[in-house]
């Protein structure tokens, strides 16, 4: 896998950078702006891109910025966003061409190899990944809220997997489940979410963004 690295503490982006080497995976370019990395994605071309949303130079928002761009000059281009925070109004922003081939991870999730490796091969397979700690948060947001009210419990549970960006088959071994119960939960969810039979991927990201508009008012959200 051909990555592209946008971290612009020194530090992190050498380590990210061994540790995907050691992942057998081929950084083609690291970089400390949005600039270069919009330069690096233009040549490079990679698999993927892991992004930090904030990046120079006023560190709020320009990775994000960056990766929007680049999926507009380039649709489809798989990037994983890393952040030290939730920010649920990027997530839902990146998320918002449903194309697929995205991911948003807390920068902890980095130390967690195994995680770290499923959420590079699903987002650049095309699959979005959210951290577990962002759809916990707007669990906790739907349960005090009628939104979703159509949806059971353990449909709203699927959607929950759906959105950190299980597979059906990994979403059945999550809830000791049957793969075909689990067909059934995302079918009935895309029919109550009123989402037609089209794309299976493009539904599961509407889906999720559903989720997202649902899961409460935006803004950060400090993690530890």
């Amino acid at each position: 896998m051909r990555v592209v690295i946008a971290e612009d503490l020194l530090l992190l982006r050498e380590g990210l950078k061994r540790l995907l080497t050691e992942l057998d995976c081929t950084v083609v370019a690291a970089v400390a702006d949005p600039e270069a990395l919009l330069e690096a994605l233009d040549r490079e071309r990679p698999d993927l891109a892991i992004v930090d949303i904030r990046l120079p130079p006023t560190y709020r928002d320009e990775g994000l910025r960056a990766a929007i761009e680049a999926r507009r000059r380039r649709p489809g281009t798989p990037i994983l966003i890393l952040s030290q925070y939730i920010e649920q109004a990027y997530v839902r922003e990146l998320l918002a061409d449903a194309g697929g081939g995205v991911g948003y991870l807390l920068k902890d999730r980095v130390s967690d190899v195994t995680e770290l490796l499923a959420a590079l091969r699903t987002v650049a397979a095309g699959g979005t990944v959210l951290d577990p700690e962002v759809v916990g948060g707007l669990l906790n947001r739907l349960a005090r809220t009628d939104a979703l009210a159509g949806l059971t419990p353990r449909e709203r549970e699927v959607l929950g997997l759906m959105a950190r960006g299980l597979s059906n088959s990994a979403i059945a071994a999550e809830l000791v489940v049957t793969e075909r119960a689990v067909n059934k939960y995302v079918n009935r969810i895309f029919s109550k979410l009123g989402l037609p039979p089209t794309d299976s991927a493009s539904r599961r990201v509407v889906a999720v963004l559903r989720y997202l508009d649902a899961g409460g008012q935006s803004g950060d959200v400090r993690v530890r």
